[in-house]
């Protein structure tokens, strides 16, 4: 009966976990180079008055989300879900990046650096017969 020398298990059992991190690491590149953004279905939200947004003033709205940019132009909004896989954006000095994967976009929501290629998706905003601001996602 031979006997496996301790060298010859070490070899064999570090083979073998390396095997499995690799299978593992490919399995989930391909999972993440497949993955698609879906966008959610059309949703309506009531974000109140146009008064509650002081001109030249800009508005995060986190249960959205969205940022509410009241300027001379009018009241616009812009969503603040990351154009690459639909993380939520931080807040930074220089605008907005996304904590999973490291976009970053300007105030105005333009690509400033990747992996998303697409600028922030803006929002349709409607004053209706009550006198509230809609923000319709799609």
């Amino acid at each position: 009966m031979k006997h496996t020398s301790r060298r010859d298990f070490l070899k064999l059992s570090t083979n073998s976990f390396l095997a499995l991190a690799g299978i593992l690491g490919i399995g989930g590149l391909f999972r993440f180079l497949s993955y698609q953004y879906d966008e959610s279905p059309q949703t309506e939200f009531d974000i109140g008055s146009a008064h509650d947004y002081p001109i030249n003033s800009r508005t995060v709205l986190a249960h959205i989300p969205a940022l509410i940019i009241h300027d001379q132009d009018g009241i616009q909004a812009i969503s603040l879900a990351c154009t690459h896989l639909g993380c939520m954006l931080e807040p930074r000095n220089f605008g907005f990046e996304c904590p999973c994967h490291g976009s970053r976009f300007d105030p105005a929501g333009l690509t400033l650096k990747g992996p998303a290629v697409r600028d922030l998706r803006k929002l349709h905003v409607e004053k209706t017969d009550d006198g509230n601001l809609h923000i319709f996602t799609t």
